[in-house]
Formats: C-alpha cells, structure tokens, sequence
C-alpha cells in the first residue's frame, strides 16, 4: 500500500493542482484518504484543521490555569503510595493525572458522576490538556482511585490546597464563620429503626421470658435440677445457658425433635423453641440498639450511619423524616477552612467537635467563632470559656432579648426580679423567694445545676394571672453563670463589631450553602457510610475553594 503523502510533499502536489477552490486539509482527504483502499480512516478533515497546541484555544481566563498554579505549588507524589509494576497486564495508569482531573472537574462543576469525567475526558479540550496525551481513563478506573486512593489522603489534599490558598491571599483564621445543614442520605425513606421502640419490644421480651421460665422451671423440678432465676432483666448469654441446661436436663436434643404437618411436638420441644425465638429476637434488638449507640435515636437500615431527621422540603416549610447527616462547614474569608459529617440532627451537639478539628488542622481555635442560635447552649458558652473564645453565638431567645422590650423589661421574669438588703429575690407584690434544692441538668456535659427558688406566699396576689398560672406558690429556676453568658453574647453582637460580623456571616457561611447546593445542585449524597460521605464533601470542598480562589484571581487582575 502506498504511503499518503504529507507535509512538503503534500504541499507540493496542492501547488501542482491548478484551478482547485477547496482548502488544503479537504483536498489532501478527498485526494487521498478517500482513495486508499481496505485501509480505516480515522481522520476528518475537520480535524486536520484543529491546532496541535491546545493552548491555543484555552482562553487565557480559563480556570484550568488557575487550577495548574495551585498544583505547581503541592507535590503530588507523596499522597501515593509506591506500588510494585506487575510483569504482566497493562501498565498503571498515572495517579497524578487521575487527581488532577478528579479535582479540577469538582472544581468546575461541583458534584461529578465518575461516568461524566470520563466524557470529559474525552471531549473536553482542558480535560485533554491536563491529561498531557494519556489515554483517557475509564469510568471504573476513577471510581477505583477515589475510593482506594484519595479515601486516605483527601484530608491531607485539602490541607495542602488550603495552605497555598491562605498562604497567597492571607485568609483570616480567627474569624470563624459556622454553619450546618441537613442532607439526604443514599438510603432508602422508610427503612428506619427506632431505638425507643426496640427498647419497648426487649422488654416485652423479658416479660415474655419470665412467664416462660415459669414453666421451664416445673420441669427442671421433675428431673430434680435446679431451677433458673426470674429476673427483671435477662442476657443473651443467660438465655442461651437456659436453652443448652433445658435440653441437658430432660435428656433430648435438637435431633428428637419433629417438625412438618400431622407431627406433633411435645411440650419440651415446644418450650425450647418458645424461648428460642425469644432469644434471637434479643439477639436482634441488643445490635439495633448498639448501632445507634448512646447520641443516637435511629438510624436506616440500607445506611446504619444515617439518621432520620426533618427536613424542610418545599417553600411552606412541609417537613419529612427522612435519613441522613448533619454537614458542618467552618468559612474563613469566604473559603471553607474546615468540615464535618455527623450523624446528630441538632446543631449544638456538633459545634465541639468541630472546633477539635479545626484545632488538629491549623494548631489553633478561632477567636471569633460566629454562628446562628442552633449553637447557642451552656455547653458550648463554657467550652468557649475554657478555650479562650470569644461568645458570638446566639441563642434561642436572642431576637427577643435584643428586639422585643415589651418581654426584656417585663417586671415578672425572674432576671428582672429586685434583691433586697439580706440577698432574697422580691416580686413585684413585696413576697421574698426561698430556697428550695440544687439539681442538675439533663445531659450536660459539664455538671450545670440550676436552683430551684419559691414564692413564700401567692395567696391573693394581685399580679397573679400575669405573674404565673401555677395554683400553688411560684417556683423559679435561676442559673447565673447561664445568665451572664447570655449578657456576654448580648454585648458582643450588638456591637458594632458583632453586627459586622452577624453581616458576614450571613453572607459567607450562608452563602457557601447556596452556591454548593443551589449552583452546584449537590441537594443529595451519592455515597452510603458516613466515610464516603466525608470523602464526598471533602471533594465538594476542594472544588469550592479552587473555584473560589480563580474567581479572586481574576477578580484581582481586573482590580490590577
């Protein structure tokens, strides 16, 4: 077969050919592709036409260049681990280009199917670019490396893009921004499991158990053993050491007994196999309950780390239980410094634990961690205290407190109560409040008590129907440290610093929320396990902050 003439050789021939109208690239195809028998072209002539340097049609302002100057930055090679090349099969593909387009196609898009960055990796010309003539890879190939590869590495990805980001535009990590929201899980709707509920059925169980044991112990009484204790409570260990003793002792076995239509079972058999379900059922119930452990009080079937929660589904607030985790985001001049999946459905309960991993990931706590009254408890007001933070997190009654006069300066709150001369509390109607106990409050971590106080006599009070509605005399529950938080957090955001900061914070915490969910449709997670769910949103992150950093890189050119 004759070789297709080309470069000079193919130049020299076009000159020859006098009269011809066509364009160099659609004469050189019709004059010798199409005549090149038995032979597959894979050739156009639109593509004789593309330029060989890509650069070339990548606009300058592209956010692939934004992307490359952050990698230059960060060695890549050291999140890998080197492997043995085997002698045989194909070679491996390079991991660094798998990053990169990992990376840079979360940066560009937001949330991306494995299946989609392989068709970008194969049409689009910046995929193509940074992929420096590779083999586009396959869909199982990138799914492969992100679960086994950046599973154990992406923290210290995120950490490094962080370090180069901040390092640049000098990002401020003492004012913390902190929001959370609530995300659908990859699990099904109505696969829940109630812990209260499996705790009712043990129970039931347990009852069930001692009215059997009842019996079981009229037999041991014939065969002269020596009877089992009722208890309140049984162990799946005891219950099982009744099963193997009962059989013991009235000398059958599994073998004896008869099963299927027209056998009948004798009463043995039909006391073992009683407590026998009772026993697998207790078997059932003690792992449902240890999945949902102490912090929790659900959790799904098809996805144990999942909790059902409310969630606002539509415009008029029409909530649905529905699975799935609590994301927490720490922002820092409008990039997220720091992450959190958790599984409780209340913001308070994640506020410690994300500020522990703010600490591990930059060696400090902010100064100024400002956040929305679903964070505001004494938990965190003393944690706060004990961190050297300062207090900017509202709680639930703030807008009363700062808006409404009418209930901050009502004469019948107990704040707003007189102390006289010897230390008593005095109502309004003269009548002094006296002691009554010290108890401490449900579930606090940190031993709060609060004091229980009494009216010494309502008896014809004339303020009774404003003051409480009680037939007996007015009791009160007084906290002081509570209470003087309170005032701190008052002071603070009604400073003018603290409005500055309620400002920005919702315009950079709420924000970042509406640019991932909204303009980057991630509403739902797409991995189950609360491991893939925080290897999710630390993709999610790293594209957020690259794609926040090329927006203040161009902005910045313009400024220039």
């Amino acid at each position: 077969m004759q070789a297709l003439p080309k470069g000079t050789a193919c130049k020299n021939i076009y000159r020859e050919t006098a009269g011809s109208v066509e364009e160099p690239a659609v004469w050189w195809y019709n004059e010798f592709v199409k005549k090149q028998n038995n032979t597959k072209v894979y050739c156009t002539p639109i593509q004789l036409k593309l330029p060989v340097d890509l650069e070339r049609i990548i606009k300058i302002n592209d956010p692939v260049y934004s992307f490359s100057e952050v990698m230059a930055h960060i060695d890549l090679q050291k999140y890998f681990v080197e492997k043995k090349e085997h002698e045989t099969g194909r070679p491996r593909y390079d991991r660094e280009k798998l990053l990169k387009i990992v990376l840079f196609a979360f940066m560009e898009f937001g949330y991306c199917s494995v299946r989609f960055i392989q068709k970008l990796c194969e049409t689009d010309i910046r995929f193509l670019w940074l992929l420096d003539e590779a083999e586009a890879p396959s869909h199982t190939k990138i799914n492969d490396f992100i679960k086994y590869e950046l599973s154990s590495s992406l923290a210290e990805i995120f950490d490094d893009i962080n370090r180069c980001i901040f390092e640049q535009l000098d990002v401020d990590l003492n004012h913390a921004y902190i929001d959370g929201t609530k995300i659908e899980a990859n699990a099904n709707k109505y696969t829940w499991v109630w812990k209260k509920s499996c705790i009712k059925s043990r129970n039931n169980i347990f009852g069930k158990l001692s009215a059997l044991l009842e019996d079981i112990n009229a037999f041991m009484a014939l065969y002269q053993r020596a009877v089992f204790e009722i208890r309140q409570e049984y162990a799946i260990e005891y219950v099982e050491y009744i099963l193997n003793t009962f059989l013991e002792a009235t000398g059958m076995t599994k073998e004896d007994f008869v099963h299927g239509k027209g056998k009948h079972k004798s009463a043995i058999q039909r006391l073992y196999e009683k407590v026998y379900d009772c026993y697998k059922k207790l078997k059932s119930y003690a792992q449902k309950i240890e999945i949902c452990g102490e912090d929790r009080n659900s959790y799904s079937k098809t996805d144990t780390d999942a909790t059902f929660m409310r969630f606002k589904k539509d415009h008029m607030k029409n909530d649905q239980l529905l699975p799935g985790y609590n994301l927490q985001m720490v922002i820092c001049d409008e990039f997220i410094a720091h992450y959190g999946v958790y599984a409780f459905a209340s913001d308070m309960d994640c506020f410690q634990p994300l500020m522990e991993g703010f600490f591990e990931r930059y060696g400090k706590y902010p100064r100024y961690p400002l956040a929305d009254a679903g964070y505001g408890s004494f938990n965190n007001y003393l944690y706060c205290e004990l961190h050297n933070m300062e207090k900017y997190m509202k709680f639930t009654m703030y807008e009363k407190e700062s808006k409404d006069s009418k209930y901050r300066d009502n004469p019948y709150r107990a704040c707003n109560f007189d102390i006289d001369h010897e230390g008593f509390m005095v109502c309004p109607n003269g009548k002094r409040f006296h002691f009554l106990r010290s108890a401490p409050v449900k579930g606090n971590q940190f031993g709060r008590t609060e004091e229980y106080y009494q009216c010494e006599d309502c008896t014809d009070c004339p303020h009774r129907e404003e003051c409480h509605k009680s037939k007996e005399n007015r009791v009160v529950r007084i906290n002081e440290e509570l209470t003087q938080f309170h005032n701190e957090v008052l002071n603070n955001l009604n400073s003018v610093h603290g409005a500055l900061l309620r400002m920005n914070r919702s315009i950079q915490a709420e924000g970042a929320f509406g640019e991932i969910k909204w303009n980057r449709g991630y509403k739902r997670l797409h991995r189950r396990g609360i491991e893939g769910v925080i290897l999710e949103l630390g993709l999610i992150s790293c594209g957020f902050n690259l794609h926040k950093y090329h927006l203040k890189r161009l902005a910045a050119q313009v400024a220039a």
